[in-house]
């Protein structure tokens, strides 16, 4: 590989790496041979890097005139091609829009997600939709606008509760005209769209009119939109300049980073979002940045007045070039945050690196229960745990689980589920000495340094002397013993020395709980499912001449026993080896 990169030229562009003709990464590079090589040095060696460059075996670069079309190229073709190991944002599909249904006589106000291009009926996009259902409820109180289904429109026949609660004027029932309604409609929009000073002002305008007119209902009804208005202002007020900005924050801890999107409209938070990135070692800051910004505002709709970072960035020109040129030429990027914006652009910066936080957080307290554990057994290090319990209904359908635990949590590619014969279902010991015989045969590289098994003393003996008998006595063993009344945190911990005491308050007994409950929760589902299985087929069994095949042919026909007993005798005749008497005798039985 480093023969081809020879020949790869010291100029901006983009590069692409490909495995067996699949393209599996594209970038970009102010230095397109410095940029490549990096990846095939010493120096990284993170997982994600590491599997591009054994995968690589083709490299194919485009050069640009300069480092924006660069960028914009980049962007384009990572959205097209979508390659495996590039970072793909999960909004990069739709946003929610509200919808206003204007081909209808009296249009409803719905959210609506579209990938299309929008027209005059779609106002957004929202950066959430519940931002969206929130707009909504706010012009249903002030303009009473419908929210119905048409469906639902047509079949009224008298005003709905949305009616009684001042929510909808009931134009299905014809309780306002057309004209009346379209003009809701039209404030509607224009509430959506404008200062919501201006609406208040055009208001109170037109309360004066209608009262000067002797309309008294009317400027009644006008001076309640307007206590409507002024009270959802009060409620969402954030800044008192109605400013139209997005914010964005970026913040990257080890492989991870975390984006934030902060959007406010006429001074109002319409709504956020954050994203997690894994395997986030190869990004930048920058670029990070320029991914959350170019993904959102591929619509190109609704875009705002001004853009803060909550970071400063190396390459904010390059950004500000691309984002004039591609996308607004409009947009300002203001260098300071008034006192208004600052808290905003913190709240922005605390949720990117929260999210960050509620990923990690899970892991550290693995890790930390894993080490706590190993302490108190006095084991160089435990990184595994199996847990195993069993499962059965009325002595039979007997099931044995086993769960796998890492220092991340819980591994369910390695969980398994075993049957247990039924003659010894109803034994607690040798079902265990079953499912723990038959799971020691698949353990070869990867054993665990510590095994878990719902009992006391007698099923910890046992154990042990199945695992001597493997050549396995150097696994740990851990029995949990439920506590008096199965109250929870009163269970004991039994090991080959004795009582383990271990705080109920501890990681580590949290651990072997959670331990205790997954195995037990997927083993009891599997015993479960077998039961309902057997219990499908179980009233055709006293029909002579009906085994497994022809039961299974039944039930893939009909679907299910209602079914098969509603069926007439010719159509359960079409079953091959069901003859007239054995449909016959099906019916009467069931």
């Amino acid at each position: 590989m480093k023969d081809k990169i020879k020949n790869i030229p010291e100029s901006p562009g983009v590069y692409k790496f490909f495995s067996n003709k699949e393209l599996i990464y594209i970038g970009k590079a102010k230095n397109l041979k410095k940029r490549t090589s990096s990846y095939f040095g010493k120096s990284l060696k993170d997982r994600k890097t590491n599997q591009i460059r054994r995968l690589t075996d083709h490299i194919e670069v485009f050069i640009t005139n300069n480092e924006v079309e660069a960028l914009l190229l980049e962007q384009n073709l990572i959205k097209e091609n979508k390659p495996k190991f590039n970072i793909l944002l999960r909004d990069d599909k739709t946003y929610p829009y509200i919808y206003f249904s204007l081909d209808h006589e009296f249009p409803g106000v719905y959210l609506k997600r579209t990938k299309s291009s929008v027209n005059k009926n779609y106002i957004g996009p929202f950066i959430s939709s519940q931002a969206v259902k929130n707009s909504i409820k706010d012009i249903q109180k002030i303009f009473r606008v419908r929210n119905c289904s048409d469906t639902t429109f047509k079949s009224r026949t008298r005003p709905c509760i949305e009616f009684q609660m001042k929510r909808c004027s009931a134009p299905c029932t014809k309780n306002i005209s057309k004209e009346e309604y379209m003009d809701d409609i039209e404030k509607s929009k224009d509430y959506l769209t404008s200062s919501k000073r201006n609406m208040v002002s055009n208001l109170k305008k037109a309360m004066k009119k209608a009262s000067d007119e002797l309309n008294y209902e009317k400027a009644a009804d006008i001076r309640n939109r307007i206590n409507q208005v002024e009270v959802i202002n009060e409620k969402q007020a954030i800044t008192p300049n109605g400013i139209d900005a997005d914010i964005f924050s970026v913040e990257k801890v080890n492989n991870y980073a975390g984006i934030c999107i902060v959007t406010i409209r006429d001074g109002k938070i319409r709504g956020t979002k954050t994203h997690l990135v894994k395997d986030a070692f190869l990004e930048t800051k920058n670029n990070l940045y320029e991914l959350a910004v170019f993904n959102f505002y591929s619509s190109k709709a609704n875009l705002p007045k001004k853009i803060f970072f909550a970071s400063p960035l190396d390459e904010l020109n390059l950004i500000k070039k691309c984002i004039r040129e591609n996308i607004s030429d409009k947009i300002v990027f203001p260098k300071t945050k008034n006192s208004f914006i600052k808290p905003i652009v913190s709240l922005a910066k605390n949720n990117s690196a929260q999210i960050i936080k509620n990923h990690l957080s899970k892991k550290e307290k693995y890790a930390f229960a894993y080490k706590e554990l190993s302490e108190k057994l006095g084991a160089k290090k435990i990184e595994r745990i199996d847990a195993f319990d069993i499962s059965h209904q009325y002595m039979k359908q007997g099931v044995g689980s086993c769960v796998v635990f890492s220092e991340s949590g819980a591994s369910k590619k390695d969980y398994r589920l075993f049957n247990i014969p039924n003659d010894i279902a109803g034994n607690d010991v040798a079902s265990m000495e079953h499912v723990i015989s038959r799971r020691l045969k698949y353990y070869q590289d990867k054993r665990p340094e510590l095994i878990l098994i719902d009992g006391g003393r007698n099923q910890l003996n046992f154990t042990n002397k199945i695992l001597k008998k493997f050549g396995m006595a150097n696994i740990l063993v851990l029995g949990i013993a439920k506590g008096k009344g199965r109250v929870r945190a009163t269970e004991t911990i039994y090991t080959n020395k004795g009582i383990l005491e271990v705080d109920s308050r501890s990681e580590s007994f949290k651990l072997l709980n959670e331990l205790r409950d997954e195995s037990h929760r997927f083993a009891i589902t599997a015993s479960r499912k077998k039961i309902r299985k057997t219990n499908k087929y179980s009233a055709l069994d006293s029909v002579k001449g009906i085994g497994p095949i022809t039961k299974k042919a039944l039930l893939r026909k009909f679907k299910s026993l209602k079914a098969i007993k509603e069926a007439s005798k010719d159509d359960l005749m079409t079953i091959k080896n069901i003859n007239e008497t054995m449909a016959s005798e099906i019916k009467q039985i069931l």
